[in-house]
Parts: C-alpha cells; structure tokens; sequence
C-alpha cells in the first residue's frame, strides 16, 4: 500500500492539543485496520527534553528503547496500542547536530551547509525513516506557524508533497475559534490569519480542525471554509470536553476519518470505537471518590506529572472510583505540619532530580508510614522512602543521598555503578564540565520478583520488564540493617549489577515503592497493576471518602 503522510501544524496559540488530536486520528485510522506510526518534531535547539526543566516543558517521556522524549509520546502510546521509539521524535536541535556530524566528517564534499537544501533533507529523511511499516505517517510540527524556529520543518513538510506527489499528503491545520462572551459571538478571523500565513510559506491546509471552547455553528464553518479554500466537512469543530477520551468519538462523529480515507482513496473497513466507549463508560460509572496526593517540586505546571496522572485516572477506571488529584509543592508541607496530607487517601511521590522539596518529601512519606495510609513511590519517592526509613526507623541520621549531600556518611543512595550509562563520580563537582544528557540508566530493562511479594502477585510474573530513567540506584553495601528493621527488597535488576527495583512494607497496609517508571507503560483500557491495586488499597483508606 502507498504511503499517506498527514502533517498537523498549529496556529494562533500554543498548547491547543495538537498531540491529543493526532493521537486520537491516529486511534481512529487505526480503528479501520491501517497502520498507524506518529512523529513529533519539536523546534527547540535541545538535542532532546531530557535537560529541559519539567516546569518549562512538562514531563519527559522515556520510551522502550530508552529515548527521552516529548510527552506527546505518551498519548501516542495510549491511544494507538504502538510503541515509539527514538525515531518518533527528534528536534531542531538534534538535526542540527547530525548535519554538524556529517559535515565535520567530510560527508558533504566541501559543500557549503545551508538550511535549504541540507537541514530540510535531513529533516525529510528522518520522517522517512520512521515510516518505513506504516501506511499512515501521522507528523505533528510542535510549536505555532509563525514562529521562527519552526520554519524548516515548515519548508520541509511543503517540500514532501513535491517529493511524494500531492495526492499523498494532507495538511491538517489546528486553530483556535475563541468564543467573545460579551458579544455572545465566535470569531472566525484568528483561523483566517492563521491560514494565510500557513499559505505564505507555500502550504495550502486540507482540512481545519477549530478549537473552541462552544460547538461551532455550520455558518462559522462556511464562513472558515469559503475564507480559508476547504471543503466545509473539512472543517472540524473540536470543542471543549471534560476528558481527552471522548475525542476520538468526536472527531469520528464529523467523519474526519471518512473524509480522509476518501482523500487517500482507501479501501478500509469503518472504525469500531467500541473500546473508546468502553473507557468513557467507565469514567462516568463510579461509586467512590478519593483524593490522591501527587507530592513533588514541577507541581507549578501539571504536565510534568503527565503520564502519572493518566494512570492514577486509568486505575480508576479499572477500581470504579473517581481520582481527585491534588498536586501538592512538597515545600510547602515543611510550612504546614502536615496539614495538607489530612485529607489524601493515598500519597505517591513521583521522579525528579536534585534537592529542592526534599524535606517535604521525607516528611510526607513518614506521616504516610506512620499513619497507615496508601503510600506509592516512583524513582525517587523510592529512593527517598528508603533515606526515611533508615533516618527514623533503623536510626541512622545521618543517611542520604549522594545526589543531595556529596559528602554524606552514610550514602544509603549512590551514582550507578558498572553500567554503560554510568558517568563519572566527578559529576557531583561543581567544576566538572561533564555532559547531562543521555547519561542515565534509559528504557526497559528487566526485574526479579521476589516470590510471594505484592509486586509478584499484583503482575502475576517472576520477571517484568519496566522504564527506567536514573542516575542513582541504593546502595547494596548500606542495605542489610535497612533490610533486617523490616524493609524488603522484593524486586532487583535482573542482571549482574543487583539494583533494587521494588521495596515493600508488610507491615503497611500499601506502601510500595519502585525505581522504574510504570505510568510510561498504563492505557486507558489496561491500566497498570501497581497503579490499580494502589488506587483500589486508597479506596479502603479510612479517611475522607468525598
């Protein structure tokens, strides 16, 4: 079968969901048997978001083969059933950097290096690349038309309907249709704009996808239609809903779908969105609401708590229970003596980096071990639940981690040692001029269960395999006298290096903690059993049932 290419684009405003709605076409075209893959390109100059602060950019999504990536990749793999990999994002300045490889290396016979013809080649070449077995290659341009940074990957999707022919590709061009609630009116003239700058660069859009906060009326869409030179069942109304699952059944109910199967000429059955249903039937059906206390430092920008929030709702679904999600600044508790913790039924704390919140944190999880409530930590909330342990309950004060206190006595948490990730223990000086990026323990790796634990029950395996994304593990030399006061190691890498992965207290009702990242791999449809049988323990938690 030929392959179609859809390139999606932005205008008017940032942040309008062109990941969403790629991800949710994606799930449709999928739906109709066709082999779906997406891309997102990113105009920052960073080679990736790994060195990105969460608060600027929202979370860093790690992928099986251990690529940090845009969050975008996220949705993609819970509305599409696809893994990604690393050739499904790259950045302005990660193409950039290959160019520079190529050309220092001779590659180019002493040509001179230009944005036209050498950066939009590499460009194309990389959507190439990704779509090698796929019929549909869904390319989401991060950013808005417009911006100055964007305008390769511009040139470079106008350059592959020549390269390609015409008939191949679709431009689809999201905007915004905001709603002036003094004039009881929509406006129709920022999509115009928008698309007239789209058409400046060379690039006429095929369909228009609107967003706005109210359903917009067919004489919009005419109007938008007429003034922008598309068809007016090209002309999507996406409008504001409560849950990012009911979009995939919104744009199918305007035959989005259709219009582009036809464009494509496609001979495909109809798109069964049964499963779709299913989780939007379940969000609604609960008996119970809880509140979950996300305890972190991003908590400024929720988009750094992504994925760990789509899978505490995920389990929810799975537990018949409503998730609140309070996002709690882990400083602030230091501030309120715990009165903020009062009202959670389970407290999960979630990765991060250096020392900021720390205290907070340490105290969160001791008033969810002494006080019996559900307590979930990923990555570092494993790591620091295990510096609290030893401080207040083996007695060792003085036990931290290397990554907050270089020169601590008892270093319970160290730099990964013996793996080809591992960076230098000169890191933790501040002359040391040593690289961040990609120096982490990075993507799926394997765990040993220890049998008869939680974690062997909750997944029903001896061996699972999980996301990583570290640059400290615990420190086996320090673990015994932790180990023997009641802490048990129930899941360890399953290879020479013996990290640990998994820590439980029996004697809590629910407290579990691991290094790896489950919320990279939970679905609506699925969940993850950690998540589940932590949603489901918060759930029988005594206190606040709302």
């Amino acid at each position: 079968m030929t392959k179609n290419y859809i390139f999606i684009t932005g205008g008017v405003v940032s942040s309008l969901g062109k990941g969403i709605a790629a991800a949710s076409l994606g799930a449709i075209l999928k739906a109709r048997n066709l082999k779906i893959t997406i891309i997102k390109l990113d105009p920052y100059i960073n080679v990736d978001p790994g060195t990105i602060s969460p608060i600027q950019h929202g979370e860093v999504f790690v992928t099986e083969d251990g690529s940090e990536t845009d969050l975008d990749l996220g949705h993609y793999e819970r509305f599409i059933h696809t893994k990604m990999t690393f050739l499904n994002n790259f950045t302005t300045g990660g193409v950039y950097s290959q160019v520079l490889k190529k050309e220092r290396r001779g590659d180019y016979l002493g040509a001179t290096i230009q944005v036209i013809p050498h950066i939009t080649n590499a460009i194309k070449e990389r959507i190439i690349l990704c779509s090698k077995n796929s019929n549909i290659i869904l390319v989401e341009i991060g950013g808005t038309v417009g911006d100055i940074e964007s305008l390769p990957f511009l040139e470079a999707i106008r350059q592959m309907a020549v390269d390609i022919g015409r008939r191949n590709v679709i431009y689809i061009h999201l905007t915004l249709v905001p709603y002036i609630a003094t004039a009881g009116e929509i406006k129709t003239k920022p999509t115009q704009h928008s698309v007239k700058q789209l058409l400046s660069i060379g690039i006429q859009p095929d369909i228009l996808i609107c967003r706005s906060e109210k359903t917009v009326p067919l004489n919009e869409r005419k109007k938008i239609a007429l003034f922008c030179n598309v068809p007016v069942n090209a002309v999507i109304s996406l409008k504001d809903v409560n849950s990012i699952y009911k979009i995939p059944k919104l744009l199918k109910n305007q035959k989005l779908d259709n219009y582009i199967c036809e464009y494509f000429k496609l001979n495909v059955p109809e798109a069964n969105l049964k499963e779709w249903q299913e989780v939007i039937d379940a969000e609604k059906n609960f008996n119970k609401t809880i509140i979950i206390g996300i305890i972190g430092k991003y908590v400024e920008l929720p988009d750094a708590y992504k994925s760990v929030m789509e899978a505490l709702k995920h389990a929810g679904f799975k537990n018949q229970i409503k998730v609140n999600i309070q996002l709690i600044n882990s400083q602030d508790i230091e501030k309120t003596d715990f009165k903020i913790l009062k009202n959670l039924n389970g407290i999960l704390i979630p990765g991060g980096f250096g020392d900021r919140g720390i205290a907070g944190k340490l105290l969160s999880i001791q008033y969810a071990r002494e006080n019996n409530i559900p307590y979930f930590g990923i990555c570092l909330g494993m790591q620091i639940a295990i510096i609290e342990f030893a401080q207040n309950v083996v007695g060792i004060k003085e036990a931290n981690s290397t990554e907050f206190d270089p020169q601590c006595k008892y270093p319970i948490i160290d730099l990964i040692k013996n793996s080809h990730n591992t960076i230098s223990k000169d890191y933790n000086k501040k002359e040391t001029n040593i690289s961040l990026g990609g120096t982490m323990r990075l993507g799926s790796q394997p765990c040993k269960l220890k049998l008869n634990s939680l974690s062997q029950k909750l997944y029903n395996k001896k061996i699972i395999i999980e996301r990583h994304r570290h640059r400290y593990e615990v420190n086996n030399l320090l673990l015994k006298k932790i180990e023997e006061a009641g802490l048990q190691v129930t899941g360890r890498s399953n290879n020479n290096n013996n990290i640990v992965e998994i820590i439980e207290l029996s004697n809590h009702p629910w407290f579990l903690a691991c290094q790896f990242h489950p919320e990279f791999t939970s679905t609506p449809r699925d969940g993850h059993p950690l998540f589940i049988d932590f949603i489901k323990s918060a759930g029988k938690h005594k206190k606040k049932f709302i």
